[in-house]
């Protein structure tokens, strides 16, 4: 428990991450911020979901990305 206090993901389902992520860049920046197919080809929150829950590199990127993305200034 001591591990999640200070995680800044803690929370958050990687639903409502990919979702705002997609929201704030758009699925064609995204595309080019991480270049992962279901962020370029026909990108969908449940496509990129599917990818992401079975490939922990391309999950990981997502979830820097996320971490470093200032939606305080939008």
């Amino acid at each position: 428990m001591s591990e999640q206090k200070n995680n800044p993901l803690h929370g958050l389902t990687l639903e409502a991450i990919v979702t705002r992520l997609a929201d704030y860049y758009g699925w064609e920046e995204l595309g080019k911020l991480i270049n992962i197919r279901c962020f370029q080809t026909d990108p969908s929150v449940r496509s990129s979901l599917k990818f992401l829950r079975k490939t922990p590199w391309a999950r990981e990127k997502v979830e820097q990305l996320y971490l470093s993305t200032p939606f305080s200034t939008q």
